[in-house]
């Protein structure tokens, strides 16, 4: 199986780039190949509504959004990795999902399995609630097939999350496919 991880941390070697590539080791251990999407720091801008893609594409916009779309669509699993900023996902992250408009109706034909790997400082039960919903939203409307998610509490630093059980769960989730 072909793996993208959708990477969305601007801190790299940070807590959820640890769930990622947990998850990543346990993926192709499991003979699986996989290509990170650095999000964070690559050339996305966001969607400025301007429909002229049909919802199929191509953007108007010229940036890497175009590659990244190939290689979404080569796929048969999105990994979504991000850590938790103000209970939503970060940013970097967003704004590639956003682009999604411009090629939604291949993604769904495709049903692409799909994961959540995030982590938050905060331990709270309801910590997760608003990207939970988000997520499973994006699973509904994108018809994808969520294989798990990892909800990394307590993990606001990386020797936090090194010292949870977080990234066992990722390699386990990897490993699982």
């Amino acid at each position: 199986m072909k793996i993208v991880v959708l990477e969305g941390s601007p801190n790299k070697n940070g807590s959820s780039d640890m769930l990622a590539d947990s998850f990543i080791r346990g993926a192709k251990e499991a003979g699986h190949s996989v290509q990170v999407v650095d999000a964070a720091h690559a050339d996305i801008h966001p969607c400025i509504g301007c429909i002229r893609c049909g919802y199929e594409g191509p953007c108007v916009q010229k940036d890497d959004m175009e590659t990244i779309r190939r290689t979404i669509l080569d796929a048969d699993m999105m990994v979504f990795v991000t850590p938790l900023y103000y209970y939503g996902m970060s940013a970097q992250l967003k704004t590639l999902i956003d682009r999604f408009c411009a090629f939604n109706s291949s993604i769904q034909r495709k049903r692409i399995k799909s994961a959540l790997l995030t982590v938050a400082w905060n331990s709270d039960s309801w910590t997760f609630d608003a990207l939970e919903a988000h997520y499973k939203t994006l699973v509904r409307y994108l018809d994808l097939k969520d294989q798990g998610m990892v909800l990394g509490r307590g993990c606001g630093t990386p020797y936090m999350t090194k010292h949870s059980g977080y990234p066992e769960k990722a390699y386990e989730l990897g490993l699982s496919l």
